[in-house]
């Protein structure tokens, strides 16, 4: 059954992934932070997710610390803040395709998220995004989103677009 066989390995590269995740660190060996995009806009601010493009593998990583200014009437974390957490480790993914400092503009056509299940206050969730086929200008990235104990808390699909700089202005 294909269903199971993605199944199976999208649980794999989790738990692949958990030696990887910033979150399981001390702080004393979190990244470098040169390789740390903090405040670079007033989403990112508001919020308060980090991103992390340190990983050679060029998956960018995207991590939040969850407040209790981040849940939703459940004390859950809310499925907008998660939905932008994963998108901007898709996009940022995208952009280091093209520009190691993951700062390139890729903007989202579309995406899909599926919330698996809840994150509590208190904890790290980190969404790490990978490239899963397109070409130059449209790009097809997934990300997953999980706790701080490995847990997988959403997962999300999406059509990223590459933009010139000078279209932005």
């Amino acid at each position: 059954d294909l269903h199971l066989s993605i199944r199976r390995q999208r649980q794999m590269c989790i738990r692949d992934r958990r030696t990887t995740i910033w979150s399981d660190l001390l702080p004393s060996q979190q990244p470098e932070d040169d390789h740390l995009i903090v405040n670079e806009t007033g989403t990112q601010t508001l919020i308060g997710y980090v991103v992390d493009v340190s990983d050679p593998d060029g998956e960018a990583r995207c991590w939040l610390d969850i407040g209790p200014q981040h849940t939703n009437r459940h004390g859950v974390l809310h499925g907008g803040i998660a939905t932008a957490v994963l998108d901007n480790a898709c996009g940022t993914t995208g952009s280091l395709t093209v520009d190691a400092t993951g700062k390139a503009p890729f903007l989202t056509i579309s995406l899909h998220t599926q919330f698996i299940a809840p994150a509590k206050s208190g904890s790290r969730v980190t969404a790490t995004g990978r490239v899963v086929g397109g070409g130059r200008s449209t790009m097809f990235i997934a990300a997953d989103l999980v706790d701080d104990t490995g847990r997988l808390i959403a997962t999300c699909t999406g059509v990223f677009k590459r933009v010139p700089q000078e279209k932005l202005t």
